[in-house]
C-alpha cells in the first residue's frame, strides 16, 4: 500500500506533499528533522492522505499534487 500525504506545518502556513509505505514512520522522520525539505518548518501534522494499492497511480497523484493545478486542487479540497 502506498500513501500520498499532505503535511501542514503547525508553526506557519507551509505544506508538504510526499509518498510513503509507512505513514506513521514518515511523519516521525519529518518531525524529527530527518527530512531536509521539511526540517526548518516543523512540527508537522497530517492534513490528509490517500491510500493506493497501485504504486504507479500513487506516484502520478503525488506528481499532480506538486503541480500548480494540483496545489490549487489540494487547497480547495483538503
Amino acid at each position: 500500500m502506498k500513501y500520498v500525504y499532505v503535511l501542514e506545518s503547525l508553526d506557519c502556513q507551509q505544506f508538504y506533499v510526499g509518498i510513503t509505505d509507512d505513514l506513521r514512520a514518515r511523519l516521525a522522520k519529518h518531525n524529527a528533522g530527518e527530512v531536509s525539505h521539511t526540517s526548518k518548518y516543523g512540527p508537522w501534522r497530517i492534513r490528509t492522505y490517500v491510500a493506493f494499492s497501485d504504486a504507479a497511480l500513487a506516484r502520478a497523484f503525488e506528481k499532480y499534487l506538486k503541480s500548480g493545478s494540483g496545489r490549487a486542487f489540494a487547497k480547495k479540497h483538503f
